[in-house]
């Protein structure tokens, strides 16, 4: 099985002056229940080469067993340093495909035409599609033949705006994700601020934060089997 990873290249928060990117426990936890299951795991980014981290996943509160592990592969390190170009990614050559979170994706995922090519490629031909926290802001210029947002009818989770109001993004990120794929026509649900949330519609499966990356692999190698 092969499972293509879609992670963000973009590293500027905003107006800020701060750093983003993606979320280490977000890429972690899904990347070693898929590798150490045997499935074999490709990391894109657009620009490709090195992946930024973002810096706020590296704070004590945020390490996991999985994060621990992450900082001392020295492979994964090496993966995350030379990234494949998304734009050479095909659906054809994968079974599924998985976004990772991280505020990164918001800006660069979300408007990239590489990607919204590709997860109408993976969902027209029934595989799966994954997206954890800030990632399922890459649908939202998605949209079908027929002009319908990907979104549109689906249901879905995602970073929620009390999350982003507790971590005082609200004014920094370009759209908060629950406003707009609601906007789009999508049904949004969320648990309590960090709890763990996945969302299974059809092709789609979504997790509302870090917490529940892990369970979206689960979900996702359990539809796999």
């Amino acid at each position: 099985m092969k499972i293509l990873f879609v992670v963000t290249s973009h590293d500027k928060l905003g107006d800020t002056g701060k750093k983003t990117g993606f979320w280490i426990e977000e890429f972690a936890a899904p990347y070693y229940k898929f590798s150490d299951a045997g499935y074999d795991v490709t990391v894109a980014t657009p620009k490709g080469g090195k992946a930024p981290i973002d810096p706020s996943s590296e704070a004590d509160s945020a390490q996991t067993e999985a994060t621990e592990r992450f900082h001392k592969d020295s492979k994964l390190q090496e993966v995350i340093a030379n990234t494949h170009k998304l734009s050479e990614m095909k659906s054809a050559d994968f079974d599924a495909v998985f976004y990772p979170g991280g505020h990164g994706p918001l800006w660069d995922l979300a408007n990239d035409k590489d990607s919204a090519k590709l997860i109408l490629d993976f969902y027209n031909n029934d595989k799966l599609v994954g997206a954890v926290c800030h990632a399922p802001g890459a649908f939202k210029n998605v949209k079908f033949e027929n002009g319908d947002a990907f979104i549109k009818g689906k249901n879905f989770t995602g970073f929620s705006n009390s999350e982003e109001e507790a971590v005082k993004l609200t004014d920094v990120v370009p759209f908060l994700l629950e406003d707009e794929l609601q906007k789009q026509g999508g049904n949004y649900s969320k648990t309590e601020d960090w709890g763990v949330h996945v969302v299974e519609d059809g092709l789609l499966i979504t997790g509302q934060n870090p917490a529940s990356s892990e369970a979206v692999a689960e979900k996702m190698m359990s539809r796999l089997k």
